[in-house]
């Protein structure tokens, strides 16, 4: 609470203030509960809708990620035109009807295509930043948008764990219908916050004041693509790495190790902005370095302490590099069009993501699960030299 609380003070100065900010921050932690909380429990799901070996979990598990980056774009040039709280209503409102469709699907078809329109309907991250960016400036936004990691951060946390608690009493496939609640009630309660009436752009969605240098969005959106991707390849194995490294170890260990970059972002992410705010690029590539630290030790680790050290430098890392990159892309916004920046930079993150998973399921097939980790080190190697070598470029 008190992180979120220096996150968000600063915004009153800029047209939202701090209980609208919290009011926007809380909406997206509660939208993400079933997004973030159901699909590890595909493998259970699916055996009820015909797939009785979850043999499709895998691709299911990518398939809104997957429709998310082809809307964003889409979605943030439609918000730039018509309102950015309109368009984040429409994806609140979208991801509804999509955990409405997921519960009470019957089939396979009627299931995966539920999974299509919350990816392609939903998009709440990219709409919620656009929406904030449109209110906010300056450190008033990074810090708001350092705020929205912190509740996804949050919601990764606590969402698979309200699922299986609430299993024994209600299926993870129904909870969908249950979990429609949630981005329901956010979007009464975002009807109630004020449309941004600040201009950034032109009537056709292109900036009117931005003079950059030529591609330094371009290389926001790669580093984007790189901190992604160096960060997700360890999730899809790392349970079956701990697993192997620990015999007998139990579930919720496993889940904690799992969880704890999350943990080390809620508890440092307010301090790290006051740091970088100053120097984004050379906290990105500190960063980087953390990321490929904490990767690296995954390899060698074989005791718990080791696993819970590795994972702690991981999260430090994570948090340098998310936040960072909410700097850097709170500058990118100023003169620019919201929606279509956000969109995009949604796009990228989201194939970053995908690629991640995709590269994960190719190394451990070859080399078993410590190999993503290496893959992933080398990786973040790469963008931690490169953002040394851009540090001292025009942000």
């Amino acid at each position: 609470m008190r992180t979120a609380e220096r996150l968000a003070r600063p915004a009153e100065a800029v047209g939202l203030d701090r209980r609208q900010v919290h009011a926007v921050a809380a909406c997206y932690f509660v939208a993400s509960f079933a997004a973030l909380g159901l699909p590890p429990y595909l493998t259970e799901i699916l055996p009820g809708l015909g797939d009785h070996s979850g043999h499709w979990a895998g691709l299911l598990y990518i398939v809104p990620t997957v429709f998310t980056a082809l809307g964003a774009p889409l979605w943030g040039r439609l918000a730039d035109r018509f309102g950015q709280k309109r368009l984040l209503l429409r994806a609140q409102l979208g991801l509804t009807v999509s955990f409405l469709l997921a519960g009470a699907a019957d089939s396979l078809p009627a299931f995966t295509l539920a999974l299509v329109l919350q990816g392609f309907l939903g998009g709440t991250f990219s709409a919620t930043n656009g929406y904030l960016a449109a209110a906010l400036d300056g450190s008033q936004l990074s810090r708001a948008l350092t705020l929205m990691q912190g509740s996804a951060r949050a919601a990764l946390v606590a969402a698979p764990i309200l699922v299986g608690a609430l299993s024994p009493w209600i299926g993870p496939h129904r909870q969908y219908l249950v979990m429609a609640v949630l981005p329901l009630t956010a979007a009464v309660l975002l009807n109630f916050l004020p449309e941004p009436d600040r201009p950034t752009a032109s009537p056709a969605g292109r900036a009117t004041t931005r003079t950059d240098p030529p591609g330094s969005l371009r290389l926001l959106y790669t580093f984007e693509f790189a901190f992604v991707f160096a960060t997700i390849i360890s999730f899809p194995y790392l349970i079956t790495l701990v697993q192997q490294r620990l015999p007998g170890v139990n579930s919720t260990v496993a889940g904690l190790l799992f969880a704890l970059p999350h943990l080390v972002y809620l508890v440092g992410a307010g301090r790290v902005h006051s740091a970088v705010e100053a120097r984004p690029r050379t906290g990105l590539a500190l960063g980087f370095a953390l990321v490929a630290l904490g990767l690296a030790g995954h390899a060698p680790a074989h005791s718990l302490l080791t696993f819970a050290l590795t994972r702690a430098v991981l999260g430090l890392g994570m948090t340098f590099g998310l936040v960072c990159l909410a700097v850097l892309a709170a500058d990118a916004a100023r003169g620019r069009a919201p929606g279509r920046m956000f969109g995009t930079r949604e796009t990228v993150s989201k194939c970053g993501a995908v690629a991640a998973g995709l590269a994960a399921a190719l190394a451990n097939g070859s080399s078993g699960p410590a190999a993503p980790v290496v893959t992933g080190t080398v990786a973040a190697l790469a963008a931690a030299l490169l953002a040394l070598l851009t540090r001292r470029s025009p942000r």
